[in-house]
């Protein structure tokens, strides 16, 4: 029976091929909307989510206090109050995996004819562990560099790419703000930072060296910042407490005084970004599901068409012993057929235009099956929910008014 009535339903669609086509055009688009807009956002949430997990899992960011000089304050950073001595006592509280300084400041390198500026990052030799970054060529510095202050670099990528084309960078010397130092590996490409900041367009050295020969100044004796990694992402809270204890102590800081150092915890912020993504990604498909319900009024109101002009032809079945079951069940087949046919369509449509826009426009898009199977859902909610006020008024007509009627 209900093969019978499909096979109805579709001829009776065909019979009117312009009308189907244009109200199966609204859910098309709908369908095609939702799935391109989730696309869109999903992948903007990944692309943030990577970002913040290539810097590594589990840190904490320690950062100088700002200075302040005539009544004018710097940002973060800008007085040196960070020491090695620092970095050695949090390596000591029992939930620290890593601990490295970080010194940063730009330098210019030099390599036969060829020159970049570039930024230099003085840290120590669990400095790479901590970001789960590997040195894909040569090796990293070891214990006895960084005591030694010996001059020795670990070059990103991008510096590679610019200083030595394709000729192999291991063993050669650049000159880095005039003074030679021997390469002797080459990072892994890391891409852009939360800043977007390119991580492969930089250059690594052990703190002592980049303190004593390259950075100078206030920082001749001081660090920038300290990253560490704690063992899990369970005790990042403790070990935060921890080292602001140990760090007030050890700078001698009053009760009551500021401190002179702040503690950023990254787990924090990616939660943040994610939290922040996926409303994104959640508002966007809401908008788009707008042209799902105005295609399912479109719906509605081609089926009350549909139905007034064949009023006669559902008289004549129910003369001939059709009932209402069978009159509801074949126009609710009618509107089910049309989204899910447009859905179908609309599915394939936005997983192609999220996947060329996605390469045209260089912008992250991440098609998945959650979205394509509740647009889907939706789409065909839409063609039972809009389509059973019409069928529900044909299965109801009377048989002699619908056989009288003009």
């Amino acid at each position: 029976m209900i093969a019978t009535l499909l096979g109805e339903a579709w001829q009776a669609m065909l019979a009117n091929r312009l009308r189907t086509f244009l109200t199966a055009l609204g859910i098309t688009i709908g369908v095609a909307a939702v799935v391109l807009m989730v696309a869109i956002g999903q992948g903007t949430q990944q692309k943030v989510i990577g970002t913040i997990n290539s810097m590594g899992a589990n840190l904490l960011i320690v950062n100088s206090a700002s200075a302040r000089s005539g009544g004018v304050r710097s940002g973060m950073g800008g007085m040196p109050t960070l020491t090695l001595g620092d970095v050695a006592a949090i390596h000591e509280l029992a939930p620290t995996l890593y601990a490295s300084p970080i010194s940063t400041g730009f330098v210019q390198l030099v390599y036969g004819p060829n020159n970049w500026n570039t930024s230099a990052l003085g840290v120590n030799t669990e400095y790479l562990e901590l970001r789960d970054w590997r040195v894909e060529r040569g090796r990293s510095f070891s214990e006895s560099d960084i005591s030694s202050a010996t001059r020795v670099v670990i070059l990103g990528q991008k510096v590679v790419e610019n200083l030595f084309d394709s000729e192999d960078p291991i063993g050669q010397v650049i000159r880095v703000k005039g003074q030679p130092f021997t390469v002797i590996g080459v990072l892994s490409q890391k891409g852009q930072s939360m800043d977007g900041r390119d991580q492969d367009d930089s250059i690594i050295v052990p703190v002592t060296t980049a303190q004593r020969q390259l950075l100078g100044g206030p920082f001749r004796t001081a660090v920038g910042m300290i990253m560490v990694q704690a063992e899990s992402s369970a005790s990042l809270n403790s070990l935060e407490r921890q080292i602001t204890e140990l760090l007030r102590q050890r700078h001698h800081i009053r009760e009551k005084a500021e401190n002179d150092f702040g503690v950023t915890n990254m787990t924090s912020v990616a939660e943040t970004a994610s939290e922040v993504t996926g409303m994104l990604s959640l508002l966007l498909g809401a908008i788009a599901s707008i042209s799902l319900f105005v295609g399912g009024i479109g719906i509605m109101n081609i089926m009350l068409v549909s139905v007034t002009e064949r009023t006669r032809e559902i008289g004549i079945r129910m003369a001939i012993g059709a009932d209402r079951r069978t009159i509801l069940t074949q126009f609710l087949l009618e509107s089910i057929i049309i989204t899910v046919t447009g859905g179908v369509i609309g599915i394939l449509l936005g997983a192609g235009l999220a996947t060329a826009i996605g390469k045209l426009a260089e912008i992250p898009v991440h098609v998945t099956a959650q979205p394509i199977l509740l647009a889907f859902g939706v789409s065909v909610a839409v063609g039972v929910f809009f389509g059973l006020y019409p069928a529900r008024k044909a299965s109801r007509l009377r048989p002699i008014e619908a056989l009288r009627f003009q």
